[in-house]
């Protein structure tokens, strides 16, 4: 594991001395996020296999197309392998503090299990497809990763890799096979929405949602070792052949299914089942590709300077308050018991709703940490981390 000078153990590095890219990455993340979750809220209409409507309109499907072939799949990936990657810099702070191997270790759990805690009041009160708790369990699973060599990383990777493709396989028949039925936000019972969501949550995260992020989970703690977005300068040449790869790679594994949902091409379930395992696996290299482009961007700028960029990193350091309030604005305007548009918007509607909300949270955050201030929720995880490891 490397070493690197920090912050003491238990304090946060000042956001002025923080790496731009990592944080740049987390907040154009969000918005990828946002628009692969707005959708999800919507019922009343026949679905495919990534919960795009398959009787919108021209302008639906047009969005569907785009977010199936550029964002569905992709997002998760990248959140993934910035988790990774976090965690590495964490037990990097934590080493040059002083503390040992077992120390640093603690305290690495002890935050994913409060991550895992989040998740699930995350989705016991908002979202059924909550991602918190898949990486809080990849962190108490696989935290040893953070220091064994590379070819184990790359080994464990490549394992991740084919359960991915096992698992996907299982949820694909059942999509084709299952009947369909409205998610817990188009219940409009909140009691009976509540406990759907909870099931729902404890079996998804383990089986689905965990297994799909480890390849790329892994892989960031390969690049964080290299610091590759900390010093994008350095790894201009890896960078880019990362970004160019994983989007050739991404944008091809995307295209069948792409087709497929949009009703562009009719095939049979197997084929169907085929293109979206590989439009799911194909998203570890899309995600990939994500980060490196935004460490490309800031090794293309000599400073970091400019209100937009400085917008968008404030979102990254408020990345897991910004990704719980999005799910409060989405609960609050679409499910039947409160704003109801679920039935009475289509999907490109719905990636409006989802990039303004993005929006109002890059604002909100770049106002509010202009004086230092940082999310509520990255405040609380960092006090139940460090009581819980002190």
């Amino acid at each position: 594991m490397s070493i690197t000078a920090s912050a003491p153990a238990q304090r946060a590095v000042p956001l002025a001395q923080r790496s731009p890219a990592p944080d740049l990455a987390r907040g154009f993340m969000l918005l990828l996020i946002a628009v692969a979750h707005a959708h999800m809220y919507l019922s009343g209409h026949p679905a495919g296999f990534r919960g795009y409507t398959l009787d919108g309109g021209t302008l639906d499907r047009l969005v569907a197309g785009v977010q199936i072939l550029l964002v569905d799949g992709r997002a998760l990936p990248m959140f993934a392998a910035l988790f990774g990657y976090g965690l590495v810099q964490i037990a990097n702070r934590q080493a040059a503090a002083g503390r040992s191997w077992p120390e640093v270790q603690r305290v690495l759990r002890a935050r994913s299990l409060w991550l895992l805690a989040f998740g699930f009041c995350h989705a016991l009160l908002l979202f059924f497809g909550d991602i918190l708790g898949a990486y809080g369990l990849i962190g108490l699973v696989l935290v040893g990763f953070v220091r064994r060599s590379d070819r184990a990383l790359f080994w464990a990777a490549g394992v991740g890799a084919v359960l991915h493709v096992v698992v996907l396989a299982g949820f694909g028949l059942l999509t084709v096979s299952a009947p369909k039925g409205d998610t817990p936000a188009a219940m409009a019972d909140p009691l009976e929405a509540l406990m759907t969501r909870v099931i729902g949550w404890a079996g998804m995260t383990p089986t689905y949602f965990a297994v799909g992020v480890v390849s790329a989970f892994l892989l960031g703690i390969w690049a964080a070792r290299r610091r590759l977005l900390e010093e994008p300068r350095a790894h201009r040449a890896l960078l880019a052949r990362v970004a160019t790869v994983g989007t050739a790679v991404a944008v091809v594994g995307a295209a069948p299914l792409t087709l497929i949902d949009t009703r562009l091409l009719v095939t049979s379930d197997a084929v169907s089942v085929s293109a979206y395992v590989l439009h799911s696996v194909t998203g570890i290299a899309g995600g990939l590709a994500y980060a490196a482009l935004v460490g490309l961007f800031v090794a293309g700028r000599e400073r970091r300077t400019g209100p937009i960029s400085r917008a968008l990193a404030a979102c990254g350091q408020w990345s897991l308050t910004c990704y719980l309030l999005q799910s409060v604005v989405f609960v609050a305007l679409f499910t039947p018991y409160l704003g109801g548009l679920a039935t009475r918007v289509g999907d490109a509607a719905a990636s409006g709703i989802a990039v303004l909300t993005w929006l109002g949270t890059v604002v909100l955050a770049a106002s509010l940490s202009r004086t230092g201030r940082r999310g509520p929720a990255e405040t609380a995880l960092r006090k139940l981390t460090y009581r819980r490891a002190g």
